[in-house]
């Protein structure tokens, strides 16, 4: 089987970010995120719905709170014969909050892995980890901090390692002084402990509303201005988070977070009870090479910037990764609303 899956599909995924996007653009500061959700998922379902692959969701939208939108085990794609076999991690919208509020920092995003059969138990295993739990606790870092951690592994880079260690040694590796050094955070009452260890040291702080995916990869894109993306956020984020981040050269490290004792005992129940100390490097999320992440703006982040629509003409930007090769695509669409076809699940006809 080819494996080469960015000239064989590249378009075709970034197609489906950028139908999630212009799809929900309506929506935004409008207050009903649920229909924002399943808007964009609508014309993502769609989409797919026209390319000839076989393809299952393994991380889908919804885990945490019933959103609507693609849920693991569905099936996208043609499955027409001899169809490229495809799991899929996406968000239709990652910073539904943000998008329903007018807000920046939202981005409709995918990843896609190839399925490969293991042919042997020694064989490495490939694909997008599916993590059982709604959490975790993540730590990322761009390429200049990754690299001096893969020459060097006895350095105190550590989800684990207290904050105030952590921004030190990310100032030294950056030749930067402390108070040079920018954080980036969820804002949330569970990152409290951060915040107060970030501004203690007296370093850069910059708090998002909504948006994990986003501000994950921030510390690898060049010019987004962030040097550590620490705390708290949602699991299957964290996922789609790693590919991006192989993508980009960068660094992420996450460890399950339970929220309480009942959901440490449902994740021991299912099995995963010696995991739950377990630190995951982005390559034990996101494994194998042969990996694409797309995504197109919807509201300005630091990472991509968002849609305009001036009279019947849309302005989408876009981005197209991937693991083997690192080549990182920016793509700026231009789409006349006039002529523009948006294939919807729900309706099979254009918007």
């Amino acid at each position: 089987m080819s494996t080469n899956i960015e000239r064989t599909l590249g378009l075709d995924i970034v197609r489906a970010t950028e139908a999630g996007a212009l799809n929900c653009f309506t929506w935004i500061g409008r207050g009903n995120k649920e229909a924002a959700d399943a808007a964009a998922s609508d014309a993502i379902r769609g989409t797919f719905d026209q390319i000839d692959v076989a393809g299952e969701v393994v991380i889908g939208e919804g885990i945490k709170d019933n959103a609507p939108g693609l849920f693991k085990g569905e099936k996208v794609g043609t499955w027409v014969e001899g169809a490229m076999r495809l799991n899929i991690a996406l968000d239709p919208i990652d910073g539904t909050t943000n998008l329903s509020k007018g807000l920046p920092n939202a981005i409709s995003c995918i990843a896609a892995s190839l399925h490969v059969d293991p042919t042997d138990e020694g064989d490495e295993p490939t694909g997008l980890l599916d993590i059982p739990a709604f959490y975790m606790n993540k730590l990322s870092y761009g390429p200049a901090i990754r690299d001096a951690f893969v020459r060097d592994p006895s350095l105190p880079l550590s989800v684990d390692t207290p904050i105030e260690e952590t921004i030190h040694l990310a100032a030294r590796l950056l030749s930067k002084e402390v108070h040079d050094v920018v954080v980036m955070l969820l804002d949330r009452p569970r990152n409290a402990h951060i915040v107060e260890a970030v501004r203690s040291l007296g370093a850069n702080l910059r708090m998002v509303s909504d948006g994990d995916i986003t501000a994950a990869l921030a510390p690898a894109m060049p010019g987004a201005g962030i040097d550590l993306y620490l705390g708290i956020g949602g699991a299957p984020e964290g996922v789609l988070s790693a590919a991006g981040m192989r993508c980009l050269g960068g660094g992420l490290q996450a460890k399950i977070w339970p929220r309480d004792e009942e959901e440490k005992a449902s994740l021991i129940d299912i099995g995963w009870g010696d995991k739950l100390d377990h630190i995951y490097l982005s390559k034990d999320l996101a494994r194998g090479d042969d990996i694409l992440f797309a995504a197109t703006g919807i509201l300005e982040s630091p990472f991509l910037d968002g849609m305009t629509v001036t009279g019947r003409m849309a302005i989408t930007h876009s981005v197209l990764m991937r693991v083997r090769n690192r080549t990182v695509r920016f793509i700026t669409a231009h789409h006349n609303l006039d002529h523009k076809y948006i294939p919807l699940r729900s309706k099979h006809q254009k918007a």
